[in-house]
């Protein structure tokens, strides 16, 4: 189950590090397209749209299906709830550190100004 969800995780990370690739989830989410209407949109040659596809494909976050000569894009089933958690769970971690060191720097505060008014006597 780890590996599956590792596994899960660093294809969806692969697949949204790429602006195109987040740009092509962007429009799929308004509308579906073809390939070739993707490869215009984004400016690149139709072999460079393909290799992005496939690597949203692989991470479950489009689908193709191809009818007659046109290759249709969609937005997948697959929804970012592992990944949304994953990075939840950094983020409380983080929160707590930084808390705990708000904490730090308010007590070096607090002894800088007492310090300060026992030498300034």
């Amino acid at each position: 189950m780890v590996q599956y969800l590792k596994a899960h995780l660093d294809a969806s990370f692969t697949a949204l590090s790429d602006p195109t690739r987040r740009g092509v989830l962007e429009q799929l989410g308004r509308a579906d397209a073809s390939i070739t209407d993707l490869a215009v949109r984004f400016h690149m040659t139709l072999t460079g749209m393909k290799k992005h596809v496939g690597v949203l494909e692989q991470a479950g976050l489009v689908t193709t299906e191809k009818i007659g000569r046109v290759r249709t894009c969609r937005l997948g089933l697959r929804r970012l709830e592992e990944e949304a958690a994953w990075i939840e769970r950094y983020r409380q971690l983080w929160d707590a550190r930084f808390d705990e060191l708000d904490k730090v720097v308010e007590e070096m505060k607090r002894k800088e100004k007492i310090d300060g008014r026992e030498n300034g006597k």
